[in-house]
C-alpha cells in the first residue's frame, strides 16, 4: 500500500516490491518496520505508520533506508 509513496520519494520504479520481514512498534497507532525486496539483489527498509482505525487513514511512509541486502538486520530507525 505504500509502494507509490516509496517510488515517489526515492525517485525510482520498482518491478519487484515484496515484503520479506516486518516488526511492529505500538504507538498512537502502529509503526511497521518492513524489509522489502525491490530487485533481484536490492532491498530497502521501510518505516510505515498506520493510525488508529477510527481515524480512517491509510498507511503512511515515514522513512526508508536504501542499499540494504537480504541479510541486513531489520532494526528500528
Amino acid at each position: 500500500q505504500v509502494k507509490q509513496q516509496f517510488e515517489s520519494r526515492a525517485n525510482t520504479n520498482c518491478v519487484v516490491f515484496t515484503a520479506i520481514e516486518y516488526k511492529t512498534q505500538v504507538v498512537a497507532g502502529t509503526m511497521y518496520f518492513i524489509k522489502v525486496q525491490v530487485s533481484n539483489a536490492g532491498y530497502v527498509h521501510l518505516k510505515v505508520f498506520q493510525s488508529l482505525p477510527h481515524e480512517n487513514l491509510g498507511p503512511s511512509l515515514v522513512n526508508f533506508q536504501t542499499g540494504k541486502t537480504r541479510d541486513d538486520p531489520l532494526t528500528y530507525f
